[in-house]
């Protein structure tokens, strides 16, 4: 693969509850490596039906505020048609469509161009699976 394209897989664990997961740091050294010193973009994607990608402030409240907010946009209740899993875990499958699961970001001077309070996250609301996988992936 040419150095234009860089790609890698980070494992993550999430365990048994909802979480918000900073990878700001795993952005930062991926990006120290494959970007090199050059401009392009960086792209994170999750590939599961179950979690997404968030830019936002962490450490504040912001991550507990989401997953309550998602709590009142899709109660974990016995509405959702899709039902296998955990109760309300359809309301899982849903959730991608309000924080989706990836995000395109600029890269100046290899370095991840985020706002001062911004943070790359992953977002998984899916108690039922533990271990996620989240590509980065560096076009220069």
């Amino acid at each position: 693969m040419s150095d234009a394209f860089t790609t890698r897989m980070l494992h993550v664990s999430t365990g048994s509850r909802e979480r918000v997961v900073d990878l700001t740091a795993d952005c930062e050294e991926f990006l120290r490596e494959a970007a090199a010193g050059r401009d392009g973009l960086l792209n994170i994607f999750v590939p599961h039906a179950t979690a997404g990608i968030a830019v936002i402030e962490t450490g504040s409240g912001s991550d507990d505020d989401l997953l309550a907010a998602l709590h009142t946009l899709l109660p974990a209740d016995d509405r959702w048609q899709h039902r296998h899993g955990s109760p309300g875990h359809g309301r899982d499958h849903v959730m991608p469509a309000f924080v989706p699961p990836h995000a395109t970001l600029p890269v100046i001077g290899g370095r991840l161009e985020l706002g001062t309070w911004q943070s790359v996250c992953l977002v998984d609301t899916n108690k039922d699976n533990p271990d996620r996988r989240v590509r980065l992936s560096f076009y220069g």
